[in-house]
């Protein structure tokens, strides 16, 4: 397959989105580990690039940095340990100005922002992913971790990594992989060497959904007791279809991640454009009947499974709401409707299907069903 330098060109749209999401993150990530005190908390870049674009774009580096400065206060305040990893790799010598790039720019960004140079421990790594993952990865295990995995090519996302990933307690991953190279190279050998994938399967819908069905074949490769839970978000980028792959065993992060999706985009909160055509949805087919968005056809599910008795209070539908790669609001705005039909009671005005109420505050909420 070719390769393709990513900085060859400045950032375009779907690199600037799945930046963005990246940083948004990252922005909910830090804060949660600084506040409880934590001693050390670890950042990885395995694919960092040269820390701008050649218009001086952000890449992801300087927004962990910045993240890192929003946080500064309290990462002193807490006595926080803030460890940061870049790694920048090219096979060939002449183009391994890129690593002095990356060096370079962070180096600038923390002589304007000491304060961010005295709070962090900053390690550069010139070397290839394969050789370097397996040196880093009980640093991953032993300390609070978010692994940024922005790669170009198939390789990476081998089941060999995932797994690890899994093995660990209290990392989160973003993979960034194309998607259209599954469609394209997916059944060749050299394709399986590193991660077998059923492309009949993945192939039974059509393109625009490649990423959602890939992430349900890597959800089956997991161990069966895993706790991490894997969540796709797609990228269009003219033709073709870039995606994230968020991994997680925590529900905290679980729902920063949604809630950032669904930020993004409230229609669908799984890719940058109208993937399902919900927009479509809302024209009532003569033939067909109105046919359910996204969120319509989740609250009808919730629905369901409440007057079956098989959704009985907010913990449950907290975890409801999760599997489904939904947010608590959708949740909770169906339960709201369902009081009002009078079709279920509870105590007070808020079903409670929030995270602080179920995971933090713990308060359980029953719902009574009246009719069915």
């Amino acid at each position: 397959m070719a390769y393709k330098d990513l900085h060859e060109e400045p950032f375009d749209e779907s690199t600037i989105a799945k930046l963005e999401i990246f940083e948004d993150y990252a922005q909910a990530w830090i804060p949660t580990f600084v506040m409880q005190g934590v001693p050390t908390i670890c950042i990885f870049d395995f694919f960092a690039g040269t820390g701008y674009d050649k218009n001086g774009v952000a890449g992801s580096p300087i927004r962990i940095l910045e993240k890192i400065r929003e946080q500064i206060g309290y990462i002193f305040q807490k006595k926080v340990k803030v460890k940061v990893y870049l790694n920048e790799f090219e096979p060939l010598k002449r183009e391994q100005k890129k690593f002095e790039f990356l060096q370079s720019a962070c180096f600038e960004y923390l002589e304007m922002h000491k304060d961010v140079k005295r709070a962090i421990e900053i390690e550069y790594f010139n070397e290839n992913f394969e050789d370097l993952f397996p040196k880093l990865i009980l640093e991953i295990m032993q300390f609070p971790s978010l692994v940024y995995l922005d790669q170009n090519g198939i390789k990476f996302l081998s089941d060999k990594y995932l797994l690890e990933l899994e093995r660990t307690r209290q990392t989160d991953f973003l993979y960034f992989v194309s998607a259209s190279y599954f469609w394209r190279f997916g059944d060749s050998k050299e394709f399986k060497e590193h991660l077998d994938i059923d492309m009949i399967e993945a192939k039974k819908d059509p393109y625009k959904f490649i990423h959602r069905n890939i992430i349900e074949q890597l959800r089956k490769k997991l161990p069966n007791n895993t706790k991490v839970k894997l969540y796709p978000f797609s990228l269009k980028k003219g033709a073709n279809i870039h995606g994230i792959i968020f991994g997680a065993s925590h529900p905290r992060a679980v729902d920063k991640f949604l809630s950032i999706a669904w930020k993004r985009n409230e229609t669908n909160g799984q890719a940058n454009f109208d993937i399902d055509d919900d927009a479509s949805k809302k024209q009532l087919d003569i033939w067909a009947g109105k046919k359910l968005t996204k969120i319509e056809e989740f609250k009808e599910n919730l629905r369901t499974k409440v007057l079956a008795g098989q959704i009985k209070n907010n913990f449950d539908a907290l975890h409801f709401v999760h599997d489904e790669g939904h947010i608590g609001n959708h949740a909770a705005d169906s339960l709201k409707e369902m009081k009002k039909n009078r079709e279920i009671t509870y105590d007070g005005t808020s079903p409670l299907v929030t995270y602080d109420n179920v995971y933090k505050n713990i308060k359980k909420m029953e719902y009574k069903i009246l009719k069915k």
